[in-house]
């Protein structure tokens, strides 16, 4: 047998171990695959068996109901048991489906389809989270600096669309990121997501608001909030963040929770100094609502942008204010009855 050449027993010998290693990574792939339809398997038995109990749950809440008269001591105890442990379901319930694909809602249907958002770690879970904090960080910064630029120093439409334009997409993505999250466990709810809806249409219409003596008279009121507002978002995401990861370490908040441009009752303690910012801003609101709906009733206002962003400030004024009252007197309440309490 002639004797092969250096090189060429090098590479046979390099090839042997790659079929040897290509076998192993079709033997992995083969298990994972195997894998992966357990665990589909084992999502759908999940997500069965949390609909059962539901529904179980609401018959025996019914029946409870019924059985009110004729109980001993003890029975009453226990009943009483039994309905404060059916209360905490919900929440466990609510934990549980985090980890599990579910149907997308209607909006997360239209702009992405029937595609799974659900992330099954908790590690891929509060990556996407922290990203979503940054991305609005960021671009909160990014809009602050552009508002100032616009304001202070070039008076161009075409940069006033570009402001724009980022204000639409910024929200927008707000948007489809927000409710992600919310799929993944997150408990953001109520105005503070439908406001960025809101925003977002506020943004297109300005957008579209044609160059004429209405647009300029309104310009640097419009660009003066937006310049004040991207300064207060900054401040909420600053000291928000840093409230909710003490609250996450002492245990007092779920891991999934967000900053958000309002108030909420976790903010209470180390966050009122927020609440003039807040405020002053959401009066800004109606101030520009109130100039808006004004400017419609000029002779020569013929443009439809105008009494749209009228209503769309009035909106998020309302919006905004009542929400902040509601969640200050439910917590002004709550410490007032703490006392008696004790």
């Amino acid at each position: 047998l002639t004797k092969m050449p250096g090189g060429l027993t090098d590479i046979m010998e390099e090839w042997k171990s790659l079929e040897e290693d290509y076998q192993q990574i079709q033997e992995t792939h083969r298990l994972y695959l195997q894998k992966l339809e357990e665990i589909s398997k084992l999502q759908n038995n999940c997500s069965s068996s949390i609909s059962n109990q539901r529904k179980r749950l609401k018959e025996i809440s019914q029946q409870l109901k019924k059985c009110n008269k004729g109980l001993t001591q003890e029975e009453t105890i226990t009943i009483d048991e039994i309905k404060e442990k059916i209360k905490t379901r919900p929440n466990a319930f609510f934990d549980m489906e985090a980890f599990l694909p579910k149907k997308n809602g209607l909006y997360l249907s239209l702009v992405l389809g029937n595609v799974n958002v659900t992330l099954l770690s908790k590690q891929s879970k509060f990556a996407y989270k922290d990203e979503y904090e940054k991305f609005k960080l960021y671009l909160t910064v990014l809009l602050l600096l552009f508002s100032f630029i616009c304001y202070f120093f070039v008076s161009y439409r075409f940069l006033d669309a570009i402001l724009n334009f980022l204000l639409v997409w910024y929200y927008c993505t707000l948007t489809i990121r927000e409710s992600i999250l919310i799929t993944n466990g997150s408990r953001i709810k109520g105005w503070w997501v439908f406001h960025h809806y809101i925003s977002a249409f506020l943004s297109g219409v300005m957008l579209t608001w044609p160059d004429g003596n209405l647009y300029k008279i309104f310009r640097n009121q419009f660009l003066a909030y937006s310049l004040y507002q991207s300064f207060v978002q900054c401040l909420q995401c600053y000291y928000q963040s840093g409230c909710l990861y003490r609250l996450r370490a002492l245990g007092e908040r779920h891991n999934m929770d967000l900053t958000v441009e309002g108030f909420q009752s976790w903010m209470w303690k180390g966050l009122t100094f927020l609440l003039p910012f807040l405020f002053f801003g959401h009066f800004w609101q109606l101030f520009n609502s109130l100039s808006l709906f004004r400017m419609a009733q000029l002779p020569d206002c013929k443009e439809g942008q105008v009494m749209l962003c009228g209503l769309c400030f009035l909106i998020l004024f309302l919006g905004n204010f009542f929400t902040t009252v509601a969640v200050v007197r439910q917590k002004m309440k709550s410490r007032n009855q703490k006392p008696k309490s004790l």
